[in-house]
């Protein structure tokens, strides 16, 4: 059995194990944010104990290792695609399946780093808008209601400790997975973990609306 099957496989059945309590346990304890340093600690809280957010963000981040100079327009637009998803929620539009759509971006980013992380930064960044959207729209779920205050500080919190941990995450990759023609077994393996995390999501939001 491949590296990359043994780290996915033993990944999904981590995640399996710990959804249960990933899913209940939020920033604040699931109540809406009432003061700026509530909105702070759950905007940098939320993305972190939500292990599809976490997920995505690594897989960003080394999919961002691969880009050359301009590595950092990948996280950019990630954390910008989900500022829009989380203003469009807050603003009260509907996105149909959007635990389908936050599980479903996160395998379809795994799979590009796994099958071929050296597409062009437009096609890659495509894909970026479409998950950074729906990613945000799903956390913004944490503020609906709250005062504009806490909103914002959430946003902060949101945007600061995703650009830390994507921004990381490339920099580790870079000294890790040295760039070459190929990328190796073991930044493959990497992804194919967080896509396990992504589809064992993308199962139980599917068996959610059966």
């Amino acid at each position: 059995m491949s590296t990359i099957v043994r780290t996915a496989l033993t990944t999904a059945l981590a995640a399996l194990a710990a959804t249960g309590p990933a899913l209940a346990h939020h920033p604040m304890g699931g109540a809406t944010p009432t003061t700026f340093l509530q909105g702070l600690l759950s905007g940098f809280g939320h993305p972190i104990l939500g292990l599809d957010h976490l997920a995505a963000l690594v897989v960003v981040g080394l999919l961002a290792s691969r880009a050359g100079r301009g590595w950092f327009i990948l996280p950019a637009l990630w954390i910008g695609a989900m500022g829009v998803g989380v203003a469009a929620h807050l603003g009260s539009v509907d996105l149909p399946g959007a635990e389908l759509l936050v599980a479903g971006s996160l395998v379809a980013i795994a799979l590009i780093a796994v099958l071929n992380p050296a597409l062009p930064v437009a096609v890659t960044g495509s894909a970026f808008l479409v998950g950074g959207f729906a990613h945000g729209h799903a956390l913004a779920e944490s503020v609906v209601g709250a005062e504009p205050m806490p909103i914002a500080a959430y946003l902060v919190g949101l945007v600061v400790v995703q650009a830390a941990i994507t921004t990381a995450i490339a920099f580790a990759a870079r000294r890790l997975f040295p760039a070459g023609a190929e990328a190796p077994a073991g930044f493959r393996a990497a992804a194919g973990a967080m896509g396990a995390v992504g589809l064992v999501f993308l199962v139980i939001a599917a068996r959610s609306l059966a």
